[in-house]
């Protein structure tokens, strides 16, 4: 950004003058400028329902609550300003982006404290990403945390994605990677209200679900690495920590 202007000196680049002061004054002046490292790093939490599962002690959106504390921490140990929105089918709560440790204590209370059940049912991720765009007018790193059980909005985030830093975080359980024999069970989908028996007894039935289950992921990962959009995915029985280290150091690697 910009600082200010300065008589030119011999061993300064002849590409910063700037002529209308040296026009001005008669004796040559540069122009200043100084780097911007001040980052502002936006939260997008997906509350919708189908995060409200989970096959082991946590669930999808416990996962995804704790990866944006430790995000929050990372941000303001850089003196960065850090912000949050909550979503469903519509932005449910935002905090815009400030610094300091009061401002991620009280985001995480919000977050924590949020009454998730009774958050609305369905996801738009389009919707997140409209909202982003509005409010994200110089570039940001955008976090978007979500199990992305959703479609239609494609367009709208290879925009986001050429505007800003955006790096995705795909929540999911193990049961939808592995899908265990416990018998006849009903399945309720938390956001369209149906309810579906399997009977998990059945070989081929267990390998059908986990067929559709593992192309659904392997396809989604597909189509973000088609567009450029950096996804990391993560079930709730990995050790988060160690991968979002593997997959910022790989960043870095690449950036540089």
């Amino acid at each position: 950004t910009f600082s200010e202007v300065r008589e030119y000196v011999p061993g300064d680049d002849v590409r910063s003058i700037d002529w209308n002061v040296t026009a001005r004054t008669g004796k040559p002046h540069i122009k200043i400028f100084e780097e911007e490292r001040e980052l502002s790093v936006l939260i997008l939490i997906d509350v919708s329902s189908s995060g409200v599962f989970g096959s082991k002690k946590d669930l999808k959106i416990d996962l995804g609550v704790e990866i944006a504390a430790m995000l929050s921490f990372s941000a303001i140990k850089n003196n960065d300003k850090v912000g949050l929105a909550l979503f469903s089918d519509k932005v449910e709560k935002y905090i815009p982006p400030k610094k300091g440790k009061k401002h991620v204590l009280r985001l995480i209370a919000d977050i924590v404290n949020h009454d998730f059940e009774n958050s609305n049912k369905r996801t738009s991720i389009k919707t997140a990403i409209d909202f982003a765009n509005k409010i994200s007018k110089r570039k940001s790193v955008i976090f978007l945390i979500s199990d992305f059980i959703d479609d239609n909005f494609w367009n709208e985030l290879k925009f986001l994605n050429f505007k800003h830093d955006v790096v995705g975080l795909q929540i999911y359980d193990s049961y939808e990677r592995n899908f265990p024999n416990v018998g006849l069970i009903n399945i309720h989908d938390s956001e369209t209200g149906e309810n579906t028996w399997i009977d998990t007894t059945s070989k081929k039935n267990r390998d059908k679900f986990q067929k559709n289950s593992n192309e659904k992921l392997d396809k989604f990962s597909k189509k973000c690495k088609n567009i450029g959009f950096d996804l990391l995915q993560i079930n709730t029985d990995d050790d988060y920590i160690k991968f979002l280290m593997q997959f910022f150091r790989s960043r870095a690697k690449r950036s540089s």
